[in-house]
């Protein structure tokens, strides 16, 4: 492995990591490590078009180069849609080839990233670097071994944030941190009397009885907090709807893009949540919040190194009070009571 620390010339780092919500913001951690090591470092980072706001916000990332790989694959065998989908992708095509790269890393370990990956520019001793295996409870597919220069191992039983630091400080030689920094450093100063009930999922095995969210409410409401429901669905907005006629005073917000939940977010006390990408957004502004599973996967994506978050497991799912419980001790942590 090359010597990366004593090079005159900014080190030019390429990040792959294209989706989901909750993997990007998984991925947020090992880019700022990077920069850490690296303090010169020009990171740029390929995500998909509806998650590059986000990726922008990371303190680290230089310039964020967004792709629509999702839309493409459908536009390209639709006849009314081929010429626009192959104008879109020569664009994508020519913004990534832009800089020629001493470091690719692709954290993904998909096909689709494996192929960004290739089509990336290494400059003159450039090196690409992926897992060289799958970990548990996360998708691997062979060609991002086949495609990288250097595969990286890991050890298989990992959290999804540790997953690509550790890849990262692999690859380019340097320890992980123990400081864990996200880099969106958007929670204010001087937070809201609001705490946000994010209540929708990708998955309905992941959700919480509406109930349980009426008596998690009322208790907020008799704490002395407000309550806002966000949404990102036509579901979810009817759930949050119903969910405001059973809680006086709760607002509902309006539909907003993922910059501008961010930016509601930061200014809430906190957040109680089910396993989702805004609940990974809590997480990564580093707000008084607790995340709800149904099933043990906490360990692998639920809050970790942060003293004022908790997660809460239980099956077929966890109890108000217990929720509850783990509130107060997130609140406790920040000295956030009303």
């Amino acid at each position: 492995m090359p010597v990366l620390r004593d090079r005159q010339a900014p080190l030019k780092v390429l990040i792959v990591k294209l989706s989901s919500l909750g993997d990007v913001v998984h991925a947020m951690p090992a880019v700022m490590d990077i920069q850490a090591a690296f303090p010169n470092a020009q990171i740029d980072w390929v995500v998909e078009r509806g998650f590059a706001p986000l990726a922008a916000r990371c303190a680290a990332v230089h310039r964020v180069i967004p792709c629509d790989l999702r839309r493409w694959r459908k536009g390209f065998f639709k006849a009314d849609t081929r010429a626009q989908t192959r104008a879109e992708w020569h664009a994508f095509k020519a913004d990534l080839q832009q800089e020629a790269y001493d470091v690719i890393l692709d954290l993904q370990g998909l096909t689709k990233s494996a192929w960004v990956a290739w089509l990336a520019r290494k400059a003159k001793g450039g090196k690409r670097y992926a897992l060289a295996n799958r970990t548990d409870g996360s998708g691997y597919e062979r060609p991002t071994r086949w495609v990288a220069d250097v595969a990286v191992p890991i050890t298989p039983h990992i959290h999804a944030v540790a997953r690509g630091r550790v890849l990262c400080a692999k690859a380019l030689g340097y320890d992980v941190p123990a400081h864990l920094n996200y880099g969106l450093g958007l929670a204010a100063a001087q937070r809201k009397p609001v705490v946000a009930l994010v209540h929708g999922t990708s998955r309905a095995d992941k959700e919480w009885p509406l109930s349980h969210w009426f008596e998690i409410g009322t208790r907020l409401k008799q704490q002395g907090f407000d309550v806002a429901l966000p949404h990102g669905s036509e579901a979810e907005r009817l759930r949050s709807v119903a969910m405001a006629e059973m809680l006086p005073g709760a607002v509902v917000w309006p539909r907003l893009s993922l910059d501008q939940l961010t930016t509601e977010m930061a200014q809430c006390t906190g957040v109680i949540g089910v396993d989702s990408g805004l609940s990974h957004i809590a997480v990564a502004l580093d707000l008084p919040h607790v995340q709800i599973y149904n099933f043990d996967t906490a360990w692998r994506t639920g809050p970790e190194g942060l003293t004022r978050q908790r997660s809460v497991v239980d099956c077929p799912t966890p109890s108000v009070d217990a929720v509850w419980h783990a509130w107060q001790a997130c609140l406790n942590a920040e000295g956030s009571a009303p």
